[in-house]
């Protein structure tokens, strides 16, 4: 795979060491952060509870839809 060459300031290419091994890129680090990252959003999506309605709403809006 090809590299290139980012700007980044001290600072912050220090705080991303902090997350990783004496073993790792810059790369794998930076890898390694986006896909939790990507993880965490999923779940977050997953897990929400915007528009949603309890068990008891949606039995309660059916019965009103189609009486029995």
């Amino acid at each position: 795979m090809e590299n290139t060459t980012i700007a980044i300031r001290k600072d912050l290419k220090e705080k991303i060491m902090e997350f990783g091994t004496k073993k790792e890129t810059y790369s794998d680090v930076i890898e390694r952060l986006l896909k939790s990252a990507e993880q965490r959003l999923l779940h977050d999506i997953l897990m929400s509870d915007e528009g949603c309605i309890t068990i008891e709403e949606a039995i309660e809006e059916a019965e009103k839809k189609w009486p029995r």
